[in-house]
């Protein structure tokens, strides 16, 4: 596995401390009171009418934050000026739950305009969502300003995808400061949620790390041949719509729906920390909110830097 410089793991370590001083629980305490308040109740309608819009607001939060940092440059819309996140080959025709924070960003406006950011938003809409699916909570920090640019080319290569090995996404996440415990707990964020058949098509008829039964039951609605490539399987089939750390408990059962899940255990560094987190639902907890922290540090826009948008999907 490539490692980055000390240098350069000094650097992104004081920048999340920096970021981390600027933000704020009680970021809005006085200039929008109503606006955590706001976020929860919309976020939990959503999440009532359609439980798989928990999972894609958590995707939508992550997919933000590893490319140029969580500062909602995925909810842009192409420019003539840049090309923006959402048609890059991780996103494009997958990433769900824009109308949400269209939603949540049209009636923040209402109460208080040019307040709250969109990147806060994101990050709220993803604890809140978390939360409303019966996992963890933990403190979210505000004070995030918004991108006036995206990158497409960033996100096609700086998001790990579903074919991914272990050193790939251990790459991935090392490039983000975050360590291997952050990767695995992270990646639990998969007990909740849906796939394309595209991007589980290759593991369910290539690889050999794979139960039969399991591969059966899938085959069905993903032929080897092509054609349904949008059609769905549940990431851990056992509990969908509840966050918890079943999913873990696939992985040893070998029902990993992608690679790149099968691939946190699959006789590599990462084995162990399956195993504990299979057997103690607390520790995965913990440690997936103690990521989600770290998570949302990453390169945030603070003070004078990017700008509050208006509408979430356009640059002021």
């Amino acid at each position: 596995m490539a490692r980055l410089p000390p240098f350069l793991l000094l650097l992104a370590a004081t920048c999340a401390a920096v970021a981390n001083a600027q933000l704020s629980e009680n970021y809005y305490g006085s200039s929008c009171p109503a606006a955590l308040l706001t976020v929860r109740t919309t976020v939990a309608t959503a999440v009532l009418l359609d439980r798989r819009m928990g999972a894609s607001l958590l995707r939508l939060y992550f997919h933000d934050c590893f490319v140029q940092g969580c500062d909602a440059s995925v909810l842009l819309d192409d420019t003539p000026s840049f090309t923006g996140e959402k048609g890059a080959g991780p996103n494009a025709g997958s990433l769900r739950g824009f109308e949400v924070i269209d939603r949540i960003k049209l009636l923040l406006e209402l109460i208080c305009p040019r307040t709250v950011s969109c990147a806060d938003i994101l990050a709220v809409a993803a604890h809140d969502a978390v939360v409303d699916l019966g996992g963890p909570s933990w403190t979210v920090l505000l004070g995030r300003r918004d991108a006036t640019t995206a990158s497409a080319s960033l996100a096609n290569s700086d998001l790990p995808g579903p074919n991914s090995n272990l050193n790939d996404l251990l790459a991935a996440f090392s490039k983000k400061g975050l360590s291997s415990t952050d990767m695995v707990a992270l990646s639990g964020g998969h007990t909740i949620g849906r796939a394309q058949c595209q991007n589980y098509r290759n593991r369910i008829y290539a690889d050999t790390d794979i139960d039969g039964t399991f591969t059966a039951s899938l085959r069905g609605d993903c032929p080897q041949g092509g054609g349904n490539d949008g059609n769905l399987a549940p990431l851990d089939a056992s509990s969908p719509d509840y966050f918890d750390n079943s999913y873990f408990s696939g992985l040893l059962s070998h029902r990993g729906l992608l690679h790149s899940d099968q691939a946190l255990y699959d006789g590599g560094s990462t084995d162990g920390l399956v195993s504990s987190y299979a057997s103690n639902n607390d520790q995965f907890g913990s440690d997936f909110a103690a990521a989600m922290v770290k998570l949302g540090n990453l390169g945030v826009l603070t003070g004078a830097y990017g700008e509050i948008r208006v509408n979430c999907r356009a640059v002021n």
